[in-house]
């Protein structure tokens, strides 16, 4: 969430169509009406040079019995065919597996991962096993 507020909201001109508010026991607040920056949602932007280009950005944690529902909720109403979905996540360095030492790591660093279907050419190294993505980026 901070990486797309600092380096993509501001980059371009964006427009907020959507929020989602969600509770759980991660989440600020109970409330469900007026939703604040400080509140557990996810907003929904459109490019507005192309509004094709959709954005989700969550800034809370989404539970793994909610993240079905959820998925179905965002993706449900969108046109499946010819769908190119990127999905963004980050992990603490001591999760990553690696059989250098994480301490001679670089960090940041960026990893990708892609369906058989994605055929264009990713922007950074594969992800390598036995590293795994979990929670809502998996789901």
């Amino acid at each position: 969430a901070a990486f797309l507020s600092s380096f993509i909201l501001d980059s371009v001109c964006w427009e907020v169509i959507g929020v989602v508010k969600l509770w759980n026991e991660w989440c600020r607040t109970s409330s469900s009406t007026n939703v604040l920056p400080t509140d557990s949602f996810c907003l929904f932007y459109r490019l507005i040079s192309d509004p094709t280009v959709l954005l989700c950005q969550c800034s809370c944690y989404v539970a793994e019995d909610q993240q079905f529902q959820w998925l179905e909720k965002v993706f449900g109403s969108m046109q499946k065919k010819g769908l190119q979905v990127t999905i963004l996540s980050t992990c603490p360095v001591a999760d990553y597996k690696t059989q250098e030492s994480t301490l001679t790591l670089v960090s940041p660093f960026l990893k990708a991962l892609k369906t058989k279907e994605f055929q264009e050419q990713v922007c950074c190294p594969l992800l390598e096993q036995p590293n795994i993505v979990r929670d809502l980026p998996a789901a």
